[in-house]
This record gives structure tokens, C-alpha cells and sequence, in this order.
């Protein structure tokens, strides 16, 4: 299935996964970005450590595969694997916004970005959530039997 059949089964999931990847992306570049502005705005520092750090865990979370071939501890996997609903996927990528949308309390910055982004993520599994649809993984990130070929 191509990314474009994947996009037509008009599945909220599939948008959320995207958009999860975009925020992955965001996030990690943003983050460093925010660090240039440790000078003018010290207090964007924690804001811009926890947009990073934010990365990193979507990364895990939308791509599988890697859960399988990185070296994680067993307590990490197992967080990351308590993520498999739309609901838990959707209350994750919220409170990752929140904290981005507060980081505006120190400063207007780029970070802002980061929060609409991941706040429309949330809002994507949160409609797969209510419409019933069952979560489905996107086979170009790894997802439905991907990681199996692997072992």
C-alpha cells in the first residue's frame, strides 16, 4: 500500500502517524534552534531541553521497528508500548502541546510551531478515537508485519 492508498482509507490514524512524524521533525529542530536564544530568553531553555527530548520519544512511538533494533531498556519499551491506542496516542501528543503552548508564559518563540503541530496530531488520534477506528500503522514507517520480516 503506497502512502497515497494510506491517505485515501481516510483513516484519522494514518493522518495522526504523518503528522507524528512532522512533529518528531519539528520538534528536534526546534529545539536545537531554541537553544540559540538561551541569551535573550534563559527561560525557554527548559522549554526547548523537553521539545528535544519530546523528539525522541515520538520517534519510538511512531516508528515500531525501532523499538527492536535499538538498544532500550525493558521499562522504556513498556511505556512505549502502553501508547497503543488512539485515546493513550492522542493524551500523549496533548500534553506534549500544552507544554509547548506554555512555553509562551517565558517568551513568543518558534517553539509555538512545534505546539500547533503537535496539538493537531492529538486532535487527529482523538477524532480516530471517537469515530471508532482502530489504530493502524503505516506500512512506509514500519507498522503491519514490517518489523516481523525483520527477525
Amino acid at each position: 500500500m503506497s502512502i497515497k492508498d494510506e491517505f485515501a482509507t481516510r483513516n484519522f490514524s494514518i493522518y495522526g502517524q504523518w503528522l507524528g512524524i512532522l512533529s518528531m521533525i519539528l520538534c528536534f529542530a526546534l529545539g536545537i534552534a531554541n537553544f540559540f536564544n538561551l541569551f535573550f530568553h534563559p527561560l525557554l531553555l527548559p522549554f526547548a531541553i523537553i521539545c528535544l527530548v519530546s523528539s525522541f520519544i515520538i520517534l519510538f512511538l511512531e516508528v515500531p521497528l525501532l523499538l527492536r533494533i535499538c538498544p532500550t531498556s525493558s521499562s522504556f519499551d513498556a511505556a512505549i508500548r502502553k501508547v497503543s491506542t488512539n485515546y493513550m496516542r492522542a493524551a500523549t501528543y496533548l500534553v506534549m502541546g500544552v507544554v509547548q503552548w506554555l512555553s509562551i508564559i517565558a517568551a513568543a518563540s518558534s517553539l509555538i510551531a512545534a505546539a500547533v503541530v503537535l496539538t493537531l496530531t492529538a486532535i487527529c488520534y482523538g477524532l480516530a478515537g471517537l469515530k471508532g477506528q482502530a489504530f493502524v500503522g503505516s506500512k512506509t514507517l514500519g507498522g503491519q508485519g514490517v518489523a516481523q520480516m525483520i527477525i
